[in-house]
């Protein structure tokens, strides 16, 4: 095989380094937002007192295997400064080249076994050409139980010139027993102010021109990881797919103002051309359940949002425009359809259910859509107060009076639906008229109970459905439920029941139907028990509760024919029962 005639050419023809590996920092003060580990680290390093194993676990992308590499530089560097490497010495180059004896890295994904481990443990005991050997084991978590055993006694009691640095995305996988044995150091997700910084600084050094807007759409595709923004910000370099991210981009943004604007509509156009960009129904549910998230904590910790401060104002009016029930309902429904499109054979359509969902609250029953529906409603009455009191225009009397046609005048007769109207009281001596007072509400009592006038007929039969008879005891409610009252007669209240049977056992309970009229009134009312001369009922007892006896008697009731005549319609009865109610044909 002939070398080229240009030895330029193939130089030329070899692919660019990626932007990761170009601007891997070097240094403890290159890592960016780690700075809880790399002070540390910097100290142990300054004084060559290290620790003999470390464990380095957090997200990816976030610094592990670069942090450990600059520890291993700077415990073997031959001019440290302050506890960092040189850069320049030939210990530092060949650690950066990969070519150094004093660093062994091992992928313990690939590299798994016992066999791997003993082989490991074998060669601890050698000597190095530098002051230290370190061994930077990543993905750790990745050993069979086997092979960690394995390591357990050498990692607790390495040789005097061996560093053991294990890296993990899930420290929970590991041993306990290993993560004992290593001071742990736990690396976090970059701000996103730190890694629009890192692009900055990255497209300034590549001269790689790139605009503003460009890179707040890297920084969001980033997600917090530098390796992961600087892959992004490499596509968006070479032009492949930058156009296409921002097309779908754009339509989750969409997606996101169709949620806060209620337009199941647009929504479920914003998700057609989601997937036409090419994202995963699975991928745009997650999308927008981060973005939602960070519009929910932008209203309660805006220092954990993951984007430039720039869009926190995007952010804020969008979750004021959901509202905190709205945005909450939002992360529930979405979260739930995620969950749905494991199973789904068209997980789009669970997508585009969840978007209605979300978008329509009328359409939802669930408890938080309910909730929303009460918040939005709230916020509408916080910003346009109704005005105190009853906005509805007095009925004239003479429609009160007079109940409707159908069934809803009957409902209004019986006290469901009461017109306001003022009840007739005897007229105090040459004094002014009293003030009517406000519907269902008892009367004011006064110091002297002699002072309140005995309650009228209408008065009585108005309090007795509306409030004294749902207050009764179960026992007196059974007894009194089938009488009415008849008329005010001598200072007493005629108090009419079905037949002779009712008439003692009315009075067995009389007592505790006067003491709830009483205090109703605010004065004494006396009952005089009558048999209703109108009807003659036929009581049918059926055992219902407690009684007396352990039984509680309910009372039915069938009409029978009397000396007086007979009722002959429910609507007559009304009319006996409410003296001076009209009844209007339809």
């Amino acid at each position: 095989m002939t070398a080229p005639a240009n030895p330029d050419a193939a130089v030329a023809r070899r692919p660019p380094q990626s932007l990761y590996r170009r601007f891997r920092p070097q240094r403890f003060a290159e890592v960016r937002g780690q700075d809880h580990v790399t002070g540390a680290l910097r100290n142990a390093a300054r004084d060559q007192q290290p620790n003999h194993a470390y464990l380095f676990s957090g997200p990816r992308g976030t610094g592990k295997t670069s942090t450990a590499r600059i520890l291993a530089k700077a415990l073997n560097c031959e001019a440290p400064v302050e506890g960092e490497p040189c850069g320049t010495c030939p210990s530092c180059l060949a650690i950066q080249a990969g070519t150094s004896l004093d660093v062994h890295e091992l992928d313990a994904a690939s590299n798994n076994g016992v066999e791997a481990m003993r082989d490991l443990v074998a060669r601890a005991a050698l000597g190095t050409p530098g002051r230290w050997k370190v061994y930077i084991v990543d993905e750790v978590h990745m050993l069979s139980t086997t092979a960690s055993n394995a390591l357990l006694k050498t990692l607790e009691e390495p040789p005097g010139h061996v560093v053991f640095v294990l890296a993990t995305t899930d420290a929970q996988k590991m041993l306990p027993t290993i993560r004992s044995r290593a001071q742990h150091y736990q690396f976090r997700l970059l701000d996103a102010e730190t890694v629009r910084g890192l692009l900055a600084d990255v497209n300034s050094a590549a001269d790689l021109q790139l605009d503003p807007d460009v890179l707040d759409f890297v920084t969001r595709r980033g997600e917090g990881s530098a390796r992961d923004a600087l892959s992004a910000l490499d596509q968006a370099a070479a032009g492949g797919g930058v156009a296409s991210d921002r097309r779908a981009m754009d339509a989750l943004d969409d997606l996101v103002e169709a949620l806060c604007e209620r337009d199941g509509g647009r929504g479920l156009r914003a998700v057609a051309e989601a997937c036409s960009g090419g994202r995963e129904p699975r991928g745009i549910a997650t999308e927008v359940l981060e973005h939602l998230r960070e519009a929910f904590l932008v209203t309660t910790a805006p220092d954990l949002v993951g984007r430039p401060a720039s869009g926190h104002v995007e952010l804020a009016g969008q979750a004021a425009r959901l509202g905190t029930a709205g945005l909450v309902r939002a992360m529930e429904t979405l979260g739930q359809a995620l969950v749905d499109m494991r199973d789904a054979l068209e997980p789009r359509i669970t997508l585009e259910v969840a978007v209605v969902r979300v978008a329509q609250a009328d359409l939802d029953v669930s408890r938080g859509a309910v909730l929303e529906r009460l918040e939005r409603l709230e916020r509408r009455l916080a910003a346009d107060p109704m005005p105190l009191g009853d906005p509805t225009p007095a009925a004239p009397a003479s429609a009160a009076a007079t109940p409707g046609p159908g069934p809803a005048g009957a409902r209004a007769a019986l006290g469901a639906l009461r017109p306001r109207t003022t009840t007739t009281r005897p007229a105090a001596p040459e004094t002014a008229p009293a003030a009517p007072e406000p519907p269902q509400k008892a009367p004011a009592r006064a110091t002297d109970p002699a002072t309140v006038p005995m309650p009228t007929r209408e008065e009585l039969t108005k309090a007795w459905g509306d409030r004294v008879l749902g207050a009764l005891p179960g026992r007196a409610k059974a007894r009194f439920g089938s009488g009415r009252f008849r008329a005010v007669e001598d200072g007493k209240a005629v108090f009419a029941v079905p037949n002779d049977h009712f008439l003692p056992r009315c009075r067995e309970v009389q007592g505790e139907v006067e003491a709830r009229l009483a205090e109703h009134f605010g004065r004494p009312v006396p009952l005089l028990l009558v048999v209703d001369e109108q009807a003659g009922l036929t009581p049918e007892a059926t055992t219902a509760g407690p009684d007396d006896d352990g039984t509680e008697e309910v009372w039915t009731a069938r009409a029978e024919s009397t000396e007086a005549p007979a009722v002959a319609s429910p609507e007559q009865r009304l009319m006996q029962a409410f003296p001076g109610a009209e009844e209007v044909e339809e």
